[in-house]
């Protein structure tokens, strides 16, 4: 039997956002993101979480209580949850990965009924 060890943390975001569509910009509103991301260790060794919580919350610092259209890279980048979802897990793929860490999915929810996930390989 193979055991496959994975961590996963939960943390949230809140900022507000207006997607842009061909026809102009909707209107902008509030959401609590909730950011769930499982990792596993590339080799055997013990990490300390606090570590990897306080990566993490440097990341999402920048986009805290902000509108997300005004800050990089959304400025220029439509600010979907699939666009969120997917810069967050190059951005914790990459800092996951100065911890000796791999990401192995990343899921972001802006209500409790509607989630965007990125599973990888």
């Amino acid at each position: 039997m193979t055991k496959y060890h994975t961590y996963i943390f939960t943390t949230y975001l809140n900022a507000s956002h207006a997607i842009r569509w061909i026809k102009g910009t909707g209107q902008a509103h509030p959401h609590t993101y909730e950011i769930r991301y499982s990792f596993h260790l590339n080799k055997d060794k013990l990490i300390q979480f606090n570590e990897i919580e306080e990566a993490i919350e440097k990341i999402l610092k920048p986009f805290n209580n902000q509108f997300l259209n005004e800050v990089k890279p959304f400025d220029k980048t439509n600010p979907t949850l699939e666009n969120l979802t997917n810069f967050l897990c190059d951005s914790f793929s990459e800092e996951l990965e100065k911890a000796n860490c791999s990401l192995d999915e990343i899921s972001v929810s802006e209500s409790p009924m509607r989630t965007y996930k990125i599973t990888l390989n």
